[in-house]
Order: C-alpha cells, then structure tokens, then sequence
C-alpha cells in the first residue's frame, strides 16, 4: 500500500470523526500524522508525543502546509486516536499500560483506534494483542537508489 491509499483509507476510516489525536514518537511520526492530517483538513487534529498529553498540540493550516501550534491543545474527547508505529521500536521503551489508559482518557466511550505503522510494526513488535485497534492501516515502504 502506497501513500495515496493510505491517505484514501485513512479519510475514510475518518468520516464523521470531528476530533482526531494522533500519539506519536516526535520527529519519526510527526510527518506521518501531518500527512494524514492534512487529508482531513475540515477536522481538529492533535498529536502527543510519546504518552506526555500535557505537551499535545493541534495540527493548524498555514499557507505553506500543516504546521504543530506552539501553545498546548486538549485532545480529550476525541473520536478517533490514531497510534503510530513508531511508538511500537523498542528502543522507546513506551509503557503499554501507560499508552492504553492514555488512549482510554482521552477518547470518547464510543472512539475508534486507529494503527499507522509501516512494514508490520504492531505485529512485530506483539502490540496487535495489547491494544484493541479498530483498524490498522499499515504501509510497505520500497526504497531504490538510482543514479
């Protein structure tokens, strides 16, 4: 799966959702979350890194794309909360039970998870039996070098 079904899947999977937070190691997920985000412009979009909500911010569209806001943004009540699969490399060390009940609060009671990762992470890594995903949208990455 391509970038563009990626994009197509995940605005669908987002149809009706008005508030979307996206949990993320920064820098690595930053780009993909602002990527999906940016599909879903006529919605709020958030993104926490790693697990600290207290540092959320909100996606705002500027005239030269997505950009994270500087002040810190509520992303409680959400309808969907999007994990990327770059919280699952081990060397981040992130707490599953920290993450579930991260999601678990900041989530409406009738919320949709959504998984975004590449090349099979969550199941890589063992997270597909620690976290109830609604849906996971996983992505295959070829890279060529030509000269």
């Amino acid at each position: 799966m391509g970038l563009n079904e990626m994009l197509s899947i995940f605005q669908k999977e987002s149809d009706g959702a008005s508030k979307i937070t996206f949990i993320g190691s920064p820098g690595l997920c930053t780009p993909f979350a602002e990527f999906l985000s940016y599909g879903v412009t006529d919605k709020e979009t958030h993104f926490i890194p790693f697990v600290n909500v207290d540092e959320c911010r909100e996606f705002e569209l500027r005239p030269y794309g997505l950009a994270l806001k500087d002040e810190i943004s509520n992303p409680y009540d959400s309808d969907i909360v999007v994990v990327m699969g770059g919280l699952a490399i081990p060397d981040f060390n992130v707490d599953l039970d920290e993450l579930n009940a991260l999601i678990e609060k900041i989530m409406k009671k009738d919320g949709k998870i959504i998984g975004v990762c590449f090349m099979n992470m969550f199941d890589e890594s063992g997270w597909l039996k620690k976290i109830d995903f609604d849906c996971i949208i996983d992505g295959t990455l070829i890279t060529m070098v030509k000269r």
